[in-house]
């Protein structure tokens, strides 16, 4: 499991003109799943995302999760995440978790940051999507599960 994260000032998404989620203040994630992902994995990226620590204190130091300061997230699927670009000048998305393995995982994903108290919007999977956001800082991480 791959996870983009970016830090955001707001974020939302749109499928056929219509916004699907819209958030202000907090995490915009564009979430992408391998073949070999497993519960194992989503656990664990729920919780790491939910108290990774990339908002600033009132030091300036980067010690706040998005609970910490009532954030909220804003989560899209995004397969291609998992292209391979190395040969040729095609991407290669063989390593992308199929549709019907992936759509499960991520919406288990969403459930389980949810559990954790946060506030999560969404694109609309497997659609095409308009996504904007305001990156904060800016602050863009990849962050990869154990298995992924």
């Amino acid at each position: 499991m791959r996870v983009v994260v970016q830090r955001c000032r707001s974020a939302s998404v749109t499928v056929a003109g219509e916004v699907t989620g819209t958030i202000e203040e907090g995490l915009m994630l564009l979430v992408g799943f391998t073949q070999r992902d497993t519960e194992r994995d989503i656990r664990w990226m729920a919780d790491k995302l939910a108290g990774l620590r990339i908002f600033e204190d009132q030091d300036g130091k980067m010690n706040l999760s998005v609970s910490d300061i009532g954030g909220a997230v804003l989560s899209v699927s995004q397969f291609t995440l998992y292209g391979d670009c190395r040969k040729g000048r095609r991407p290669n998305f063989m390593a992308a978790a199929r549709p019907d393995q992936a759509e499960p995982l991520y919406n288990q994903f969403n459930e389980l940051l949810r559990a954790q108290g946060l506030h999560v919007e969404t694109g609309r999977f497997g659609a095409m999507m308009d996504v904007e956001l305001i990156n904060w800082g800016p602050v863009t991480l990849i962050v990869d599960s154990l298995d992924g």
